[in-house]
């Protein structure tokens, strides 16, 4: 199979619509309809919508958990979210799978548990984006917004905006190790 990988000089939002181009163009050419994509403000929710129609595509969008950036708040609310509902897409906001109750060790007793720690590996390895698009695929399977006999594409990015793309076959965080990351659409070269 001949499928080529688009490195990004730099990370970040700027590469977001590109991203988009490169994942719908995939999404057609496998016929993949469910995409997931990870958005903390709606922005790059938003613009996902523009991309991929709720008529054709399963849009899966998720969010910082509640309480992520600091108690009692929620980055992706009002607005933003009722627009991207709006426009079809269901947003998630859930625990992270690649968080949960480890990170209040980290917090409370500077206590690094295993799960985190191979989060944070898989970051300093291959780029946020990769460590995302795989958290995000489990959580949208653990949330029953995805099937897992179909392949998902996952977008995800560094910092804010969309950098990355991956074709995923899905599974649920309890069966994270059945999971395959089948190719990498998209990511920053220089992370």
């Amino acid at each position: 199979m001949d499928l080529t990988v688009t490195y990004f000089e730099q990370t970040g939002k700027l590469n977001t619509e590109n991203v988009l181009n490169i994942a719908k163009k995939h999404a057609k050419k496998f016929n993949i309809k469910n995409i997931i994509i990870a958005s903390t403000t709606g922005y790059t929710g938003l613009k996902a919508t523009e991309f991929f129609d709720s008529a054709d595509y399963n849009l899966v969008v998720v969010s910082h958990s509640a309480g992520f950036k600091e108690r009692g708040f929620q980055e992706l609310g009002g607005e933003e979210r009722h627009a991207i509902e709006e426009r079809g897409a269901n947003v998630l906001t859930c625990t992270h799978a690649f968080a949960g109750v480890e990170r209040a060790f980290r917090f409370k007793l500077n206590m690094w548990q295993p799960v985190e720690t191979f989060a944070r590996t898989v970051r300093f390895v291959f780029g946020e984006g990769i460590k995302v698009v795989m958290e995000i695929t489990m959580m949208a399977a653990d949330a029953g917004l995805i099937t897992l006999d179909e392949d998902v594409i996952a977008i995800a990015g560094t910092g804010r905006g969309a950098d990355t793309a991956c074709i995923i076959k899905p599974e649920y965080t309890s069966n994270f190790l059945d999971m395959r990351l089948k190719a990498i659409l998209c990511k920053p070269f220089n992370f």
